[in-house]
């Protein structure tokens, strides 16, 4: 069976390497990418696939619920893979009314656009919402979040994050919507807005700015190689138990400090720079409220049940993901600059 495929947030980090991948592996299916394009949604992301003959781009925010409607009729959208969201734990201390809007309400637009539009043979539809360790809260030294750990969300990005899995488990009790869930950890990768923690780094370090460290830089995180995130969301569309949760993450623990040490003796290397020059430039900073010490992934299930598992150890995503920046200084340059932010005019506008 065809499918027309409705990614929401695909011209964004994560979601531009899930529409890739889904339109060169299912040129019969019509992948249709919607995106407000805020400041992180960039169409340059998705310039090797944007003249595919099965890719379809909207430029419509989740917030408008007719719109959706008329997407969903326009396409004939059977199934939704939901990525769409405000994302940054830094801007929603700053602005939680935004994540509220766009993670809460946003989700629901979509929810309601589907039930709505797959009123008969629900079972010839999925909804794939894509979601975060963060709902979990922290840990200590020890443990790993599993699919039955309790959500304890600690700021207002994660509480968005956790409400929105709610209502995605309560439409599918409540109206019969077949869903899966997937909560991933920290991704890096290529193509990231340098607001996160390594395409910040790799900018940084590369104008030879300030590393802002957080704390004494104790705080753990499990990183998880973009790519292999999108493999994972496209086994767990197609495969995986309708209703479950599967927990997505790289076995892979790093300190931010370790972290960010091992980040500037890459860039020494490959900027043949002296070994220690790039760590000269790591400063300390005041802790962010409420910043959990440690996530850690158990992704045992998604690996027994689908045959997951990651395919490049941290240093080797970490090494290619520099590769790519230091290889696409134009990208960079464009959305550091906010360039970028025209290029959905230039290409559509005569459309």
């Amino acid at each position: 069976m065809n499918k027309n495929i409705l990614i929401t947030g695909g011209a964004g980090f994560i979601g531009s390497h899930v529409v890739r991948l889904f339109v060169n592996k299912y040129p019969d299916y019509k992948i249709v990418n919607l995106d407000a394009l805020t400041y992180a949604g960039n169409l340059e992301n998705l310039k090797d696939v944007e003249n595919a003959p099965n890719y379809f781009f909207e430029h419509a925010n989740i917030l408008e619920f007719e719109t959706l409607m008329n997407v969903f009729e326009q396409h004939d959208i059977t199934d939704v893979i939901h990525l769409a969201a405000e994302s940054h734990v830094d801007r929603s201390i700053l602005s939680p009314m935004d994540f509220i809007y766009t993670n809460i309400i946003g989700t629901v637009n979509l929810l309601t656009a589907a039930k709505n539009y797959w009123k008969e043979n629900l079972n010839t539809h999925r909804f794939h919402h894509v979601s975060t360790d963060e709902v979990y809260g922290t840990l200590g030294a020890e443990g790993l979040f599993t699919e039955e750990t309790g959500y304890a969300p600690n700021s207002p990005y994660s509480a968005s994050k956790a409400s929105s899995d709610h209502f995605v488990r309560a439409y599918g009790e409540t109206f019969h919507i077949p869903y899966v869930i997937t909560n991933c950890s920290n991704n890096y990768g290529p193509n990231h807005f340098p607001e996160k923690l390594i395409p910040l780094f790799i900018n940084n370090i590369i104008h030879k700015k300030p590393l802002p460290v957080y704390g004494k830089g104790e705080n753990t995180r499990d990183w998880l190689y973009v790519i292999d995130h999108a493999r994972a969301i496209d086994l767990v569309f197609n495969e995986g138990r309708n209703g479950e949760h599967y927990n997505v993450g790289g076995f892979n623990e790093w300190k931010n400090l370790d972290l960010v040490k091992l980040l500037c003796k890459l860039m020494d290397e490959k900027l043949h720079r002296e070994n220690g020059e790039s760590e000269k430039l790591i400063s300390y900073v005041k802790d962010r409220p409420g910043h959990d010490l440690r996530y850690a992934i158990d992704a045992s299930k998604i690996n027994k049940e689908l045959g997951w598992k990651p395919s490049v150890t941290f240093e080797e995503g970490l090494s290619a993901t520099i590769d790519w920046y230091l290889q696409n200084e134009d990208w960079l340059k464009h959305v550091t600059s906010g360039e970028y932010q025209n290029y959905y005019t230039e290409q559509y506008s005569n459309r």
